[in-house]
């Protein structure tokens, strides 16, 4: 691949808006958790990781490169608060997810907008994945509960719901959304209540909350397009 071209594709087709929340959305995290004091690991992992959202939700191939970084640094901070969940989620899935990802987005995008193209299930691939999704989440609890993991079905339902909006975000479906909209409230709550009983991982709890902000946004966006793919 050009790196010049790929440069120039993925800064073409922006709207103000969109811009202006990407910039936005790095800006408060960055500075936020400059003020907190969050250590250097924390704030470069949650501001990559809401590039990524955000280049996801435009439908950028950079969105796996810095899904990557954010990948690599969130699994060593979820190891060092106890969610092995997270950390096992990232380590040994989202890391190689991205190269798949990656490779998969680069054939299907269209060639005007340099995007990625926006499709829509159908009901009975809803229910399966549906059912994959509260099946996953209550055995993996009990493995996660044996393990002693901090908070084991909350940490599982954010796991394995992930699992599956990653590969329906690979599959560039517009329901990717709405999994990820519930995994970031279960997770604002998860890094809400490991930050309050003392660990440093404000730069962590605010990356959900914004995640949280932008999968709503995307949503809305992703259903909108997919319907125009349709007609």
């Amino acid at each position: 691949m050009n790196l010049k071209r790929f440069i120039k594709e993925e800064i073409s087709g922006w709207k103000k808006i969109e811009v202006l929340w990407l910039f936005v959305a790095c800006a408060i995290i960055t500075s936020l958790s400059i003020y907190w004091q969050d250590t250097i690991m924390g704030i470069v992992s949650a501001t990559t990781g809401v590039a990524c959202v955000v280049l996801t939700g435009k439908g950028k191939l950079s969105a796996y490169i810095f899904g990557l970084v954010n990948c690599v640094l969130y699994a060593i901070i979820s190891y060092n608060a106890n969610l092995y969940g997270e950390t096992m989620l990232n380590a040994l899935y989202y890391i190689p997810m991205q190269f798949v990802g990656f490779y998969i987005w680069n054939k299907h995008m269209d060639k005007e907008k340099h995007e990625v193209k926006k499709l829509h299930m159908n009901n009975i691939t809803r229910i399966k994945w549906l059912l994959i999704m509260i099946v996953g989440t209550i055995l993996y609890g009990f493995v996660l509960k044996y393990l002693n993991d901090a908070m084991p079905f909350v940490d599982s339902f954010t796991t394995v719901s992930s699992v599956v909006a990653m590969i329906v975000s690979v599959k560039m479906y517009s329901e990717q959304w709405w999994i990820w909209i519930l995994v970031d409230i279960f997770s604002v709550y998860m890094w809400w209540c490991n930050f309050t009983i003392g660990n440093d991982n404000f730069a962590t709890l605010l990356m959900w909350v914004v995640y949280l902000g932008n999968a709503i946004i995307m949503c809305i966006k992703w259903e909108k397009e997919a319907l125009r793919e349709v007609r």
